[in-house]
């Protein structure tokens, strides 16, 4: 054999190699279900997507040296569709609440396979995010005016576990003493401005979006349940198990995201908004400092009860029969490992409840603002951050000297005196001090009781924030 003729062979049997090992080498699909609506998911799903975090964490090392991977996006508007293409094997991980998501573990039990629950992303251990609205001319107040009324809500959602335990706490028969329609969100508001409907009871966001939109008035917020709720991410068991560093992987994209939007709120709404159509003063209602809900990557009790009282909810309306409890569906080994890989302190973020804080100064005296109980937003169109007024009183006197000026306003921003819950200022009622001062109420009973313990009156968002009479409708 001469020499060229040699390395003719070698030159063959080295392309044949590489042919072979290309060949061999796995591809790894990474299908993620996200619910890009469904805001409070933003960062498990939206985010990732968006700013393309996925590829800088996905392992190319060791047994994954020579991988390629097929990442696949779809999205869903609630959990039961995205639940039922991971159970058929079309999807990996998926995003949903604690309610949909004890119906994804329970489906996968009855198919004689497991999921589990991998993080949490955004929750309240109050039970803020869902809600109850009506019409916006609507004469109910509060969920005690809805005895004998027609609700509607999306079944099997975290709202519709809200609802049966609001209804409880009543006394009353949900079979007798209402009647709940199953309506998804999109066809819920068609129905609220058409008065088809006498409330609503709805998930994130449109318990907010919906008022914010002016067609409907909301009477209930979750967090008068004291009932924890939570948005999750969730991944079948048995890829985890042979993946685990795609899995660890996905979960440091969700860290980062959540640290980006920590930064810039204003800046990532927008981009929410940009890609769902959903207005970005609502995002920022959830995502900006002191937000209604807590992003939270962390398993605090409460959430791990929020799922137990799930799955107890399953059984009693017996939609499951399954031995899924909350201990063996969640698994939290690998969201601590993805913030090790991170240099983050799990259990020190475990043990922290805060939520995302204010740190700014007041736009009028500039100096630091260190008691946030009334603090006031004004977001303007023309700019890209939200100013910010020690209380509403200072706020709406600069709000009218603004409006005077031109500017246009994207939202205005109130805390309710009661809870501390963020609101949309158009929205609440509020209580006229003689000497000023305005205080902020998500509800009207509990503005007319604030108001007869100081001697205050009642006023709505127009009276307050033009310095007029108190309109009809606070009277």
């Amino acid at each position: 054999m001469n020499f060229r003729t040699q390395a003719f062979r070698l030159t063959i049997a080295a392309l044949l190699g590489v042919f072979a090992a290309g060949a061999q080498a796995e591809t790894i699909r990474v299908a993620i279900g996200t619910q890009d609506t469904t805001i409070n998911c933003a960062t498990g799903g939206l985010l990732i997507r968006e700013l393309h975090l996925l590829d800088k964490y996905l392992p190319h090392t060791g047994k994954y040296k020579d991988v390629q991977y097929d990442v696949q996006w779809k999205d869903f508007t609630s959990g039961a569709p995205l639940t039922n293409e991971m159970v058929a094997g079309k999807l990996d991980f998926g995003a949903m609440a604690d309610f949909p998501g004890s119906l994804n573990g329970a489906a996968f039990e009855k198919a004689g396979k497991r999921s589990v629950f991998i993080t949490v992303l955004s929750g309240s251990i109050e039970g803020s995010g869902n809600g109850i609205v009506v019409p916006e001319n609507s004469p109910l107040h509060s969920i005690a005016d809805l005895k004998g009324k027609t609700i509607s809500v999306p079944f099997a959602s975290t709202a519709h576990g809200m609802l049966l335990r609001a209804i409880k706490a009543q006394g009353w028969n949900p079979e007798t003493d209402v009647n709940i329609v199953t309506q998804a969100p999109e066809v819920a508001g068609s129905a609220l401005k058409a008065g088809k409907i006498d409330a609503h009871a709805d998930f994130v966001p449109f318990a907010d979006l919906f008022p914010y939109r002016g067609i409907a008035r909301k009477i209930y917020d979750g967090a008068q349940s004291h009932a924890p709720t939570f948005h999750g991410a969730l991944v079948d068991a048995a890829y985890a198990q042979k993946y685990p560093e795609v899995v660890v992987a996905y979960l440091r994209a969700a860290i980062e995201a959540n640290r980006l939007m920590n930064e810039d709120p204003e800046k990532y709404s927008l981009l929410i908004q940009k890609v769902t159509g959903i207005e970005a003063p609502v995002n920022y209602l959830y995502h900006g400092p002191l937000g209604v809900q807590t992003r939270d990557l962390t398993w605090k009790p409460e959430y791990r009860q929020a799922l137990a009282t799930a799955i107890d909810t399953l059984k009693l309306l017996k939609k499951s029969d399954t031995a899924l409890t909350a201990n063996t569906f969640i698994d939290d080994r690998y969201i601590r490992e993805a913030f090790k890989a991170s240099h983050l302190d799990y259990d020190a973020a475990l043990k922290n409840y805060g939520k995302l804080p204010l740190t700014a100064n007041d736009a009028v005296t500039g100096k630091p603002i260190g008691d946030t109980e009334d603090v006031t937003q004004v977001w303007l169109e023309s700019e890209p951050q939200v100013r910010n007024y020690a209380n509403p009183a200072e706020a709406f006197t600069a709000l009218a000297a603004l409006r005077h000026a031109g500017k246009a306003v994207r939202v205005v921003y109130v805390h309710d005196h009661a809870s501390g819950l963020k609101l949309f200022a158009a929205q609440a009622w509020y209580v006229r001090g003689k000497n000023g001062a305005i205080t902020a109420f998500l509800l009207r009973s509990d503005a007319a009781g604030y108001a007869q313990r100081t001697a205050g009156e009642v006023a709505d968002y127009a009276a307050v924030s033009t310095g007029g009479a108190p309109s009809l409708a606070a009277r």
